[in-house]
C-alpha cells in the first residue's frame, strides 16, 4: 500500500547511508570529526521542520506527505551534487529538514487511514523502516562493487523515494481534519502529547543506541569478528520487524501490557547485551531489546491518531519523540566515559522504568 511503500522508501536512504559514509568521507578528504559535526545537522534540521511540518499537514495528510516524500528525494539528490566539505552539512540540513518533515506527515497519513478505513495500520506500515534497513546497507555495497560511485547510489536513491510519492494519490483525500473537542484544548493535548513522546523517546534512545554503538561493543569487548559484530544492528532491526508484524497478526494487544512488555523486557535486554559475556549473549540481548520494544512506538501512534482527530497529539508526539534520537549519542558518549560502553548500555535499561511505571499508573 503507498504508506508502506513511502516507509520503505524513505528507510532506502537511512539504510543505505551508513554504507556510504566511509566513501564521502574519502571523497571529500575530511576528518572523522568534521564528518561527525556535518552529521549534526541532520537533527538541527529535522527538529523545526517536524514542528512546522504538523502545523500545515493536519487535514492536508495526503498533499503533506507527497510534497513531504518528494522533497525528502530531492534532498538525497542533493548530497549527490556535494562537491566541497563546506556543502555537505548544508546538504545534510536540508535532508534533516526535509526527513522530520517526511515522518510527521507518514504518521499523521497513517492515523487518518486508520480512522477512515477502521483498520490497523501503523504496526505493518512502521515494520516496513526496519525490515527495508536490513536490506538497503548490503545492497548499497553490492551497487559500489559493481562500479557505480556515491552520487549515481544517490541519485538512483532519490528516483526510488520520488517514485514512492506517486502511489499517495490513491489515498482518500477526504475532508479537513475536526478541531480537538472544547473539553480537551490544545493545551490538554500538548500536555498528553509530551507524556506520549517522552516515553516513545525511552524506546528510542535504546534503538538509536543499538544502531551506533552495538557493532563496537561486539568487536572491541567481546572480540567478535568485524563481520560478526556488523550483524547486530540487523539482529535488533530483524526482531523489531518480526514484533511488528506478530503484534499486526494478533488481536488488538492493550497498550498497558506493550507498556509492561517494553519497559520489563526491553529493560532487561539492553542490560543482558551490555553485560553478556560472549557475543551470544549480547546479540540475544539485542534480540530480546527488538522483539520488546519494537511495537509500543507503533501502538502510541495509533493510540494518539485514535483519541485525537485533529492530528495534534500525533503532530506533537512525533515531534517531541526525535529527542530520543538527538539524546542518545551524547548520553551514550557520556556514560562510556565514564562507566565504560558494557556498563553504558546497560545503563540504558533503566529507560524502561517510565514504561513500567506508565504500566502501574495508566488502567486503559
Amino acid at each position: 500500500m503507498p504508506l508502506i511503500a513511502v516507509c520503505a522508501a524513505w528507510a532506502v536512504f537511512w539504510g543505505s547511508w551508513s554504507a556510504l559514509l566511509p566513501a564521502i568521507k574519502l571523497e571529500l578528504g575530511i576528518s572523522a570529526g568534521d564528518l561527525g559535526l556535518a552529521l549534526s545537522a541532520v537533527p538541527v534540521g529535522a527538529l523545526p521542520a517536524m514542528a512546522l511540518a504538523g502545523r500545515l499537514a493536519r487535514g492536508r495528510e495526503r498533499a503533506a506527505l507527497m510534497a513531504a516524500t518528494a522533497l525528502f528525494g530531492l534532498s538525497v539528490a542533493g548530497i549527490a551534487l556535494v562537491s566541497a566539505p563546506w556543502q555537505l552539512p548544508v546538504a545534510l540540513l536540508l535532508v534533516g529538514a526535509a526527513s522530520g518533515a517526511l515522518e510527521v506527515a507518514l504518521n499523521l497519513a497513517t492515523g487518518r487511514a486508520e480512522r477512515e478505513t477502521g483498520r490497523r495500520l501503523f504496526q505493518p506500515v512502521h515494520a516496513a523502516f526496519p525490515l527495508t534497513v536490513i536490506a538497503a546497507a548490503p545492497a548499497t555495497g553490492l551497487a559500489r562493487s559493481l562500479g557505480l560511485d556515491v552520487g549515481a547510489v544517490l541519485l538512483l536513491i532519490a528516483l526510488i523515494v520520488i517514485a514512492a510519492a506517486l502511489p499517495v494519490l490513491s489515498l482518500p483525500g477526504g475532508r479537513s481534519s475536526p478541531a480537538p473537542s472544547k473539553e480537551t484544548g490544545k493545551r490538554g493535548l500538548w500536555g498528553a502529547a509530551i507524556v506520549l513522546g517522552a516515553l516513545a523517546a525511552c524506546v528510542l534512545v535504546i534503538e538509536n543506541s543499538v544502531e551506533q554503538w552495538s557493532v563496537l561493543l561486539l568487536e572491541d569487548h567481546r572480540g567478535a569478528t568485524p563481520l560478526l559484530s556488523s550483524a547486530a544492528p540487523s539482529v535488533y532491526m530483524a526482531a523489531v520487524t518480526a514484533a511488528r508484524l506478530v503484534m499486526q497478526a494478533l488481536p488488538r494487544v492493550p497498550l498497558r501490557a506493550l507498556y509492561l512488555v517494553a519497559g520489563v523486557g526491553g529493560g532487561a535486554g539492553i542490560a543482558l547485551a551490555g553485560l553478556g559475556g560472549s557475543v551470544p549473549v549480547s546479540m540475544a540481548g539485542f534480540a530480546l531489546t527488538g522483539l520488546a520494544l519494537g511495537p509500543l512506538v507503533p501502538a502510541l501512534l495509533s493510540r494518539a491518531a485514535a483519541d485525537d482527530p485533529s492530528g495534534t497529539l500525533v503532530w506533537g508526539m512525533s515531534t517531541v519523540s526525535y529527542a530520543g534520537f538527538v539524546i542518545s549519542p551524547l548520553l551514550v558518549a557520556g556514560l562510556s566515559a565514564w562507566l565504560g560502553l558494557p556498563a553504558a548500555l546497560a545503563a540504558l535499561g533503566l529507560l524502561g522504568l517510565p514504561l513500567v511505571l506508565r504500566f502501574a499508573v495508566n488502567r486503559s
